[in-house]
């Protein structure tokens, strides 16, 4: 009961594992030095426990004794060293069923043990061998055997590696050209919705059936790699058996496994995936797949006229109380001291979400960072206003919200809980296209040249509010542009900002 309360206190409050190179924090609690270097880069320099802000130029400190005490613990757990294993007695001397006398010679002939009185009353024409001699010679064919399986093994696990990197250059390649055609064919909105799909189905396709050969070959080689390992430890048995006649009896019944063989090579040949889709795409329009992917905005996102461009506010009622906003609600700022008591609709989370919200149709809208470490997004109304877990946001952590988060070395698009890197911003002007017509969300960043970061495609079903969250220090503001669509519940002074 001791020992468990005592790893109870020596346990991770992030990791839940005993501590790794413990630190200690300046409010006193402890923590994985690894661990909650990770929590500050993704929630902010706070103490995950007590909600403590770190003090600016404060550094982690490893605490010695409680490093001591944590190795004691592993120490104990790992238990005393296994000590040597007294040396087998040699058994008595076989004799044989038939004469009783001493089995001393070997018969080829027949394959077993014999005494003298064998070899002259019934194997005295047959080919006869010491059982010493005779166990030499079989010793130097099992350890042959054992140089050739292990290079067989050694062959096997290189095929494996081989095949398990080309199954991986697969399912990347795959990834990369579903994502190509996805972001091409969304330019096109209804009208190539179909060939869409059917380029989408036709390379799962052609990548299930590469990746099934594939799955094939490593089942055989693992199969192999399992009869060759079986076999290694019969023959390490065998050669530990300290009984003549049972090493040689069952040494004649240890048969190797046959060679794996070569295997089918995979078959995977992008060209060919695209080659319909890039004639289809050459007759309908100027836009082609290339390898660069994205080299900027979309011909009508670049220029995106008053009847695409939104002027938003901030819904100063969902705002959490360390966000303030000025600007008549086209800005927001993260600060330390809150802001009175929190409204019944507001987030316990540093987010705010705009008044407006969108249920058909095409909108876009722009937003200037002050720093990085901001996140935004869309999500339905159902998008939780109460705090979970150790996270500061939930944008993009479930199935009812998408989001874009910018950090300081990375960016990243989150959505039910799955996020995908993508190369950092440097730039603070940010760019959002909803088309809920076609079911494409694009984020862009617009500085020092406009280029798309990443385009979600899904079913919306329910209204979208744009929604966002920001680190203490960071403020964020909605760009207006003079003659921008008014939308319906918007606030009348907002479509004359600029």
């Amino acid at each position: 009961m001791a020992a468990q309360q005592l790893e109870e206190k020596l346990t991770c409050a992030i990791c839940l594992g005993l501590y790794r190179d413990p630190a200690t924090l300046p409010c006193g609690h402890n923590f994985c030095r690894a661990c909650i270097r990770d929590g500050w880069a993704r929630c902010g320099r706070e103490c995950p426990e007590c909600r403590e802000p770190l003090p600016d130029g404060a550094a982690l400190r490893r605490n010695v004794a409680l490093s001591g005490v944590v190795e004691l613990v592993r120490a104990a757990e790992r238990g005393p060293e296994p000590g040597p294993q007294p040396a087998a007695e040699p058994g008595p001397a076989a004799r044989c069923p038939r004469h009783g006398r001493p089995l001393e010679l070997f018969c080829r002939t027949e394959g077993r043990c014999v005494c003298s009185a064998c070899t002259v009353l019934e194997c005295r024409l047959h080919e006869r061998a010491l059982l010493d001699a005779e166990r030499r010679e079989r010793e130097a064919q099992l350890r042959a055997r054992l140089e050739v399986t292990a290079q067989q093994a050694a062959q096997a696990r290189a095929q494996l590696q081989e095949l398990q990197q080309q199954r991986s250059q697969i399912q990347s390649s795959a990834c990369t050209l579903a994502s190509r055609v996805s972001s091409k064919f969304s330019c096109f909105l209804q009208a190539l919705e179909m060939q869409r799909a059917l380029a989408l189905r036709g390379i799962e396709t052609a990548k299930a059936q590469a990746l099934a050969k594939a799955r094939d070959g490593e089942q055989r080689l693992r199969g192999h790699l399992e009869a060759l390992v079986h076999h290694d430890c019969k023959v390490q048995d065998l050669l530990g058996q300290l009984d003549d006649r049972i090493f040689l009896q069952e040494s004649q019944l240890l048969v190797p496994p046959e060679p794996l063989g070569p295997l089918t090579p995979l078959q995977w040949d992008e060209d060919q995936q695209l080659g319909g889709l890039k004639e289809t795409l050459r007759q309908l329009s100027g836009l082609l797949l290339e390898e660069g992917g994205h080299s900027g905005l979309p011909a009508e996102a670049a220029d995106l006229g008053p009847m695409d461009y939104r002027n938003l506010t901030f819904d100063p009622d969902s705002a959490n109380r360390h966000l303030h906003l000025s600007r008549q609600n086209q800005q927001v700022k993260h600060c330390r001291l809150p802001r009175g008591q929190a409204n019944p609709g507001s987030f316990e989370l540093w987010q705010v979400q705009c008044a407006q919200s969108f249920e058909s149709g095409r909108h876009y809208w722009e937003v200037r960072a002050s720093n990085h470490s901001v996140t935004l997004g869309v999500a339905y109304p159902e998008l939780e206003r109460h705090k979970s877990g150790t996270h500061t946001d939930n944008i993009g952590r479930g199935p009812c919200s998408w989001g874009l988060c910018v950090q300081e070395d990375s960016t990243q698009a989150w959505h039910n809980g799955e996020a995908q890197r993508l190369p950092a911003v440097f730039g603070r002007l940010l760019g959002v296209d909803l088309d809920l017509a076609s079911g494409c969300l694009t984020f862009y960043s617009l500085e020092p040249q406009a280029q798309a970061l990443h385009t979600f495609h899904a079913v919306f079903t329910q209204p979208l509010y744009p929604v966002f969250w920001l680190l203490e220090g960071r403020s964020l503001t909605l760009c207006h542009r003079a003659r921008a669509k008014l939308l319906p519940g918007s606030q009348e002074e907002a479509s004359g900002l600029s």
